[in-house]
Parts: C-alpha cells; structure tokens; sequence
C-alpha cells in the first residue's frame, strides 16, 4: 500500500445499495491519515457476483493498490470481491460481529432495505421540510417565516443555503435563510421580516480570506468580492449576533454536517423526521 510519499491510493467504496453507508464510514476512517492523498470513487448497488467483477475490473485499471472499503451484506458478492488481489476492509462485518456478542443474538441474514423509503410519514414529512427551505430561500417567502423551525442569517455566501437544505433533507427541519446586506448593518438590526423570530435565528460568519475567495468564484472583481468589503461584512455581522444574543458559527474550516450538528446542539433542535439510516 502507497504511504504518506508516493503516488495517490485509489479507494472504492462499494456497497449493495446507494453507498451513502460506505462513505460515510469510510471517509471517517481515512480521515486518520491526512499525510496520504486518496483517490474516492463510489460504486452503488453491488448486489451480485457479475457487477462485483466490474467493480475488480475498475480496480485493476485504477492500480494494484487500489483499496476496497465495502458494505455488502450478501456472501457471495463479498466472496467475489475478497477473492481479487485487492486490500478489502469490511466496514459492516467486524462491528455487527461485536453487537451479537454483547446482545447475545445472532444477527438476521437477510434485514429490510435500509436504505428504502421506510417510513412515508417520516419520509413525505422530509420532503414537506425541503419544499418548505427551497421556498424560503435567501428571503423568499419571508411573509410566512411562522412555521420556520430555523432561520439562519448570514452575509451573502457565507454557507446559507447548503446548511438550510441539509438540515431539511437530512433532519426534516423547516429551515428559513436570509441574507444580511448593507441596510441591516449600520443600526445593527435584525431584518424587519426575521426580527419577531429572534429566537429562532442562528447565524454563519466565516473568515475574510474565505468568504473573498468563494464570491471571487462567483462574481470575480469588484467591491463584492474584496477583502475590505468581506471583513467589514463579516465585522457588521458579528455586532449584530451580538446585540441580539443570536448564536453563531464561524463556517470557513467546516463541513456541512459539521455545520449542521453544531446549530442542532446550540439550537436544541430536535430531528422532525430522521432519515432511515443510509
């Protein structure tokens, strides 16, 4: 296997459904070695013997060192992929081992579709969640911010949007959006349509180098993108948490769902309608 000096280690995610699970854990476990660069690519439903080889085909173009992190329940396709000459880490297999040992019960051979739609009411309530954040997107719908779970204020690109959506599909909140701009800030007041919902406000700010790089990628040149517009942005923005006792994240250096987790736990939020693990 490729170490921290050398050429990229290829990865395979493979799983017999969407392969949500394998990146998910997989990801958390490379996450360990940042000193080695790794090449992700994902192969979902790998659910027989034929499709397995395909997958052994990819990985004998992609190099000798390609490594296989799988989720694959049925035993003859992860008989196919263990018996190429490729590194396999079962990411299912070593921990469903340990939870019959401690609940003394052999786990099913067969389980339902965990990555099916499970639960409609769960499921057309997450649905009723993203409708809910696509239509009070960046102001929109800001007459009706009554059944918002969550409004999150930002200055413009600060990470809004894809915070909002996450938290819909994912958690099945109602999630709002609205942007700060320049007439919020010299009285550093919170927006008219998002003020008798205070409480329910979180707000993003980033770095000044960050937040001028990401609107440089959308609107290169100018004063929107500028360094001295984006720190006095962001500087506008942090007074007006501030004043308001209105919680907030610094978002340059984290991930969607690390952003997520954080306002669920600062927020008191509780999921509406958790997905069936993926």
């Amino acid at each position: 296997m490729t170490g921290a000096v050398g050429a990229p280690v290829p990865v395979f995610f493979i799983s017999d459904n969407t392969g949500v699970t394998a990146e998910t854990l997989g990801n958390a476990l490379l996450a360990h070695f940042p000193g080695i660069r790794f090449v992700r690519r994902t192969f979902p439903f790998v659910d027989s013997p034929p499709i397995a080889q395909q997958v052994l085909s990819a990985a004998r173009t992609a190099g000798p060192a390609t490594l296989l992190l799988v989720t694959v329940r049925a035993a003859e396709v992860s008989a196919e992929l263990s018996a190429g000459p490729f590194a396999v880490v079962d990411l299912i297999k070593g921990h469903l081992t340990a939870l019959e040992k401690l609940l003394g019960v052999k786990g099913a051979a067969e389980v339902a579709p965990h990555h099916s739609i499970g639960n409609l009411d769960q499921y057309s309530s997450r649905m009723r969640a993203v409708e809910y954040t696509l239509t009070h997107d960046d102001a929109a719908g800001a007459s009706s911010l009554v059944g918002a779970d969550l409004i999150i204020i930002a200055p413009s690109r600060c990470g809004k949007t894809p915070t909002a959506l996450y938290l819909a599909l994912q958690h099945g909140l109602r999630v709002a959006n609205y942007p700060l701009t320049e007439e919020d800030y010299p009285a550093l007041e919170l927006p008219r349509a998002v003020e008798p919902y205070r409480v329910r406000c979180f707000g993003l700010t980033s770095t000044a180098q960050r937040l001028s790089q990401i609107r440089q990628e959308r609107r290169p040149g100018g004063a929107y993108a500028s360094l001295f517009r984006c720190r006095q942005e962001l500087r506008w923005a942090e007074s007006l948490y501030r004043r308001h006792s209105i919680p907030s994240l610094n978002t340059a250096a984290r991930s969607v769902e690390e952003i997520a987790a954080a306002i669920l736990q600062t927020m008191h939020l509780r999921p509406a309608a958790a997905p069936s693990s993926p």
